[in-house]
């Protein structure tokens, strides 16, 4: 299968060393973070989001790489220039609208990271993110999506908990244990864990039991867990709160 962005680069090379002798791919599955940051970082301005967006429709060890870097580099874009990262923000979530014509891979965990990153677009833009699991907001119906998201709510709460007890997020996360994909509702379990929601104790232990193995990206490793031990997990951590 042609990588989306195998054929970027067939439009537009890159024109840097490392990018041209290895490929931003080559260096995000091998989990060289760094190094492909480095490279990034001498495109001008937002250039780096084009080359990471096509990588996230990639294998999963691409795309979750691409994840860190979209929120590793918006972050250091916004400390130059605040606006130019909110354009990134922007184009994101025009990206998960019907209008853009696309299905958006990797985008709702792309803004998570970003949030995590940085606080002030964190608290501007954590409503929106939450607005995607709200059936009375820009509710996503999408599985594959709801996967992203949900992930997504747990990054940012791992380090801005406040910002997801402040919109409710638990109330709106605890549908999505009982999804029907197995991975939806175990990173759902993951993320309830790290808002803390006491609510969700008796839905979580409900899950106990389920023996469903689902892949899940933690501290930038692309691990497998059950989802019962990751509800487990996430009843420890409501009940340390």
């Amino acid at each position: 299968m042609e990588s989306c962005l195998e054929t970027r680069e067939a439009r537009a090379p890159m024109g840097r060393r490392t990018l041209e002798r290895r490929g931003l791919l080559a260096l995000l599955r091998a989990r060289e973070i760094e190094v492909a940051a480095a490279e990034l970082r001498r495109l001008p301005g937002r250039g780096f989001v084009g080359p990471l967006r096509t990588a996230l429709c990639s294998d999963e060890e691409a795309k979750w790489s691409a994840v860190t870097l979209i929120g590793l580099l918006t972050a250091e874009l916004a400390l130059r220039d605040l606006e130019s990262a909110r354009v990134v923000l922007r184009t994101l979530i025009w990206s998960l609208t019907e209008e853009s014509g696309g299905i958006p891979w990797g985008v709702p965990e792309s803004m998570a990271e970003i949030m995590a990153c940085h606080e002030i677009l964190a608290r501007e833009y954590a409503p929106i993110l939450v607005s995607y699991a709200r059936e009375d907001g820009r509710f996503l119906e999408y599985e594959p999506l709801q996967r992203g998201l949900v992930w997504g709510i747990g990054r940012l709460a791992q380090v801005r908990p406040e910002l997801l007890r402040a919109q409710d997020a638990g109330r709106y996360l605890l549908p999505y244990l009982g999804s029907g994909d197995a991975t939806v509702r175990g990173r759902a379990a993951w993320a309830l864990g790290w808002i803390g929601a006491r609510g969700a104790a008796a839905k979580l232990e409900a899950l106990l039991e389920d023996r469903e193995e689902i892949w899940i990206y933690l501290d930038r490793e692309l691990v497998t867990h059950r989802v019962g031990d990751l509800a487990s997990q996430a009843l420890a951590r409501i009940r340390d709160r």
